[in-house]
């Protein structure tokens, strides 16, 4: 029978990853999730994401600071994210680093909309592939006689149920997504 438990749990990873994925694309207002997964060199050529060399808030809607830990790696930090070439340019104010996020184009949020859509349709792609897998086994079961025809079709039922479940949930938090990237946020 279907171990909808497991199902759940492969579907709802793949929700936090979409989640996670589509944090980084900007939308009008400030995120620290733009920034913190940009690799600098701060310490002899090692490489660190700004979040584990310091914290990040966005004190407004159009403005990001980092409050380094260790001041020695504020200036790596800097160039690093110039060097990240993201279309802004921080900027070193005493002991912390400024970013100011221009205003998005008509044509930058046309861009980040295409690619919110193909990150959309790459975790309904991996909906399905669980799906798939999960009919498989199902179908594998009942050739083997481990289950009846009519459990497999209830299966099946459930299965689909739940992958239109995981779906509808993915385009609900693309659509909120679309929102921010347009400006329409409530």
């Amino acid at each position: 029978m279907l171990d909808k438990e497991n199902l759940e749990a492969k579907m709802d990873k793949v929700v936090d990853v979409f989640v996670n994925d589509i944090a980084s694309i900007r939308t009008g207002r400030a995120n620290p999730a733009l920034i913190e997964d940009v690799e600098v060199e701060a310490y002899e050529g090692q490489k660190m994401r700004i979040k584990e060399l310091g914290s990040i808030t966005a004190p407004d809607a159009r403005t990001l600071m980092i409050q380094v830990w260790d001041q020695n790696v504020l200036k790596e930090v800097k160039n690093g994210l110039a060097a990240a070439n993201l279309g802004f340019n921080p900027v070193v104010d005493g002991l912390v680093i400024r970013v100011s996020l221009p205003a998005l184009t008509a044509e930058q949020r046309q861009d980040y909309l295409k690619l919110l859509s193909k990150k959309l349709e790459g975790v309904k792609v991996m909906v399905r592939n669980i799906r798939g897998g999960e009919r498989r086994s199902l179908q594998e079961a009942e050739k083997k006689k481990e289950i009846s025809e009519d459990q497999f079709h209830l299966g099946e039922k459930e299965l689909q149920d739940i992958t239109d479940r995981y779906v509808k949930k993915l385009e609900e938090i693309s659509k909120k997504k679309e929102e921010e990237i347009l400006g329409q946020e409530n």
